[in-house]
């Protein structure tokens, strides 16, 4: 994988937020820590950004995810589910929340020095193993061996 420079980073952040646009997916995950690598550096939060803080941090804030849907049963979450999709004020707070526990997950890796990317390669594949496409597909069941 390629990785870009910080300068390059800086580069494209800039003139994307000079046009008035966000990079979307096409940006990676060197880009999201060098993102907030940036963001924690210049309020000099480094010394809070430790494992174990950032770990709390990333509970914390999937349980603000989950709030979102909290007490709904599977009936309602179904008839609810094509209408959300076009709440635009619920996908905001849904996004909101998912960017806090991505960003947090930056934090870690950074704190870490975790190749995040080379980690989730490495556990998607150890995923394939535990559950073969052919022996599981369309249940969620673990393969018993």
């Amino acid at each position: 994988m390629k990785k870009r420079s910080k300068t390059t980073h800086k580069r494209a952040a800039s003139e994307a937020k000079r046009r008035g646009e966000f990079p979307g997916d096409a940006v990676t995950i060197g880009d999201l820590r060098a993102l907030m690598r940036e963001f924690v550096g210049e309020r000099e939060w480094g010394k809070y950004h430790v494992p174990r803080n950032l770990a709390a941090s990333v509970a914390v804030e999937a349980g603000e995810l989950l709030e979102l849907f909290q007490w709904w049963t599977d009936v309602e979450g179904e008839r609810r589910k094509a209408a959300l999709v076009k709440d635009e004020a619920f996908k905001r707070a849904v996004g909101e929340e998912m960017t806090d526990v991505l960003m947090y997950l930056m934090s870690l890796a950074n704190a870490m020095e975790l190749d995040f990317g080379a980690a989730i390669y490495a556990k998607m594949e150890k995923n394939r193993a535990k559950y073969p496409a052919e022996l599981v597909r369309g249940r969620y069941e673990r393969v018993r061996k």
